[in-house]
């Protein structure tokens, strides 16, 4: 069973409904004499006590604190509240509080708020007010001489705020212990890597070049697989993504270093909203992967972030053999659509522009400019 955070609001509720049942009780010994059937008060209080003792039971233990156990409450109080009207004389009801006392029945205002909030706390208290009037046959308040309504409402914000914010530190309590948790089994699972995959990388590197030949070109691949892997593996905090609405497009850029690749961004945090740091991020690995597939094996690229406050600009540019004259334009022609859905496309969804700056021989450049709302710092 998961715990409740609102256990020891219920607890200190029981305490109250001890102390609202002796002021009850002194209440009847007082006016019993004077009801018209001093009988019955006495049965009916009685049942107030029943009724408590089944509450306090239910609501320490448990069982009792939900929709259909609250309800019931309210409606044995209004019952009690109401039957003023049949053991007592009329005068008597207009010149007192109704039975079995208007701070017995607020027990039916905290138990509301505590299960449902402020809204129904005070929703209750109304119900409770309500009853009392409708035994009078007038609604009267007196701020002055009986604030009783204004303690109903009182009690039951105070109190449904009190849960609300129980509840609320439970939940980020639960999401750090959480939090807590996937951090440890990324260092338990970066340990098995380092371990495993890395060593048998380093390894196949190393083979490879000492036995040289065609099996260099596995070495290489090795080698970097390795690199990247260690750099992953080390830098996994760094992600710049704690699973909120924005994050560090920086921290994401970090990712894409490599022994041809490097990367240069701001030293303060470049904080975007997540959709849009997305969408930028894919647009720069995609022109990443374009240096790899086509610049040539021995083409170095550099990343470069620029955070203009009212826009960002990201730079990627490579020393390749560049793009011919045309050769996009025939790409298109030929359904290919890689440059133009991937990074064009991405860049103008964002309500951006990227720029291409590119001749053969020259390498090729992209400036991704994107501009940037209501950003947080």
């Amino acid at each position: 069973m998961k715990p409740d955070p609102t256990a020891p609001l219920w607890r200190a509720a029981q305490v109250f409904r001890l102390l609202s049942c002796i002021y009850a009780l002194g209440f009847q010994v007082a006016v019993n004499q004077d009801l018209r059937f001093p009988v019955a008060g006495w049965v009916l209080f009685g049942a107030l006590i029943g009724w408590s003792l089944a509450c306090a039971v239910a609501y320490v233990r448990g069982f009792g604190r939900t929709r259909a156990w609250v309800l019931t409450e309210i409606g044995v109080v209004l019952a009690l509240m109401l039957s003023t009207e049949w053991i007592a004389p009329d005068q008597w009801v207009l010149d007192n509080q109704s039975l079995p006392t208007t701070l017995w029945a607020t027990n039916a205002t905290i138990s509301a708020a505590i299960l449902a909030g402020p809204v129904a706390g005070m929703c209750t208290g109304l119900l409770v007010m309500g009853a009392g009037a409708a035994l009078k046959g007038y609604v009267h308040i007196d701020l002055g001489g009986n604030a009783t309504i204004v303690v109903e409402l009182a009690v039951g914000l105070a109190v449904g705020l009190a849960a609300q914010t129980a509840r609320r530190a439970h939940a980020e309590l639960e999401d750090a212990a959480r939090l807590s948790a996937a951090l440890q089994e990324r260092d338990r699972l970066s340990r098995e890597v380092h371990d495993g995959a890395i060593q048998v990388l380093a390894l196949v590197a190393r083979r490879g070049r000492e036995i040289g030949g065609e099996t260099a070109q596995l070495a290489e691949l090795a080698g970097e697989q390795e690199r990247a892997l260690r750099r992953l593996v080390s830098g996994a905090g760094d992600r710049g993504d704690d699973g909120g609405a924005t994050v560090d497009l920086g921290a994401m850029l970090r990712r894409c270093a490599g022994d041809r690749v490097t990367v240069a961004v701001p030293r303060e945090p470049v904080v975007l909203d997540r959709r849009v740091a997305d969408e930028l991020f894919a647009a720069v690995t995609n022109a990443l992967d374009n240096v790899k597939a086509h610049a040539g094996r021995s083409a170095r690229a550099n990343v470069l972030l620029e955070d203009l406050r009212e826009c960002v600009i990201v730079s990627v540019r490579d020393d390749g053999v560049g793009i011919p004259d045309g050769r996009l334009a025939e790409a298109k022609a030929e359904g290919r659509l890689g440059v133009a859905k991937s990074i064009v496309g991405r860049i103008e969804s964002l309500g951006g522009q990227a720029d291409l700056f590119t001749s053969p021989g020259s390498g090729v450049e992209w400036e991704l400019t994107v501009p940037v709302r209501g950003r947080g710092r």
